[in-house]
């Protein structure tokens, strides 16, 4: 008995799915935009490191507060800026090299260039107050300045280290109509609470 089979008929190719040409050139952009952003930011901003030198400013505020002879407080405050000076060398430059950027590469000499000159510019006022016997006034100047380095610098990183530095604005901004006894207290919100605050997400949100 034969049994007739049907002939077999070539299996139909499926249709390519067609992407409108408008969708796929927003896709482009978006992809160039992306990454021309992520390549014009240094992202070698330590979040560990910020929280930890938070962590050392509030120490020195206590450490000062202590201490209210104007040479002992002062000179309290300038350890202090040596060693944040030192716990952010060490940790931008372990994040760097992790992050396979050269740490002087465009944009973190952009972030060096925008953020030393108004760090200098307060070294140079405080030696100037100090000798003018007028110290009242460097909690207020030292929160503004350092604002302002961050805001600069912080042009050329990641979003969130310009609002870091509007906030310092703000703190300063707070202490300067203030009395000069809160000095210190203003100076444990801003370099001690903010910067551990925003090294936490920064940490978080931008790896490590």
């Amino acid at each position: 008995m034969l049994i007739r089979m049907a002939p077999a008929t070539p299996a139909r190719s499926r249709r390519p799915v067609l992407v409108p040409l408008e969708d796929r050139a927003a896709d482009n952009l978006r992809f160039i935009r992306e990454t021309m952003e992520r390549a014009g930011s240094f992202t070698a901003v330590p979040g560990w490191g910020i929280a930890s030198i938070g962590l050392t400013a509030l120490a020195a505020a206590i450490v000062a507060a202590r201490h209210p002879a104007p040479q002992q407080w002062l000179l309290t405050w300038l350890a202090e800026a040596a060693l944040a000076i030192a716990l952010a060398l060490v940790t931008t430059a372990r994040k760097a090299r992790s992050a396979r950027p050269p740490l002087f590469s465009g944009p973190g000499r952009k972030f060096a260039l925008s953020f030393a000159p108004p760090l200098i510019v307060g070294a140079l006022l405080t030696a100037t107050l100090y000798r003018a016997g007028n110290l009242a006034v460097l909690p207020p100047m030292w929160l503004l300045l350092y604002g302002t380095a961050v805001v600069s610098g912080g042009a050329f990183s990641v979003r969130i280290v310009p609002v870091m530095g509007i906030c310092f604005l703000a703190v300063g901004a707070a202490a300067l109509f203030s009395p000069p006894s809160w000095g210190d207290a203003y100076m444990m919100a801003g370099f001690g609470a903010l910067q551990i605050v925003f090294g936490l997400v920064i940490a978080k949100n931008y790896g490590g």
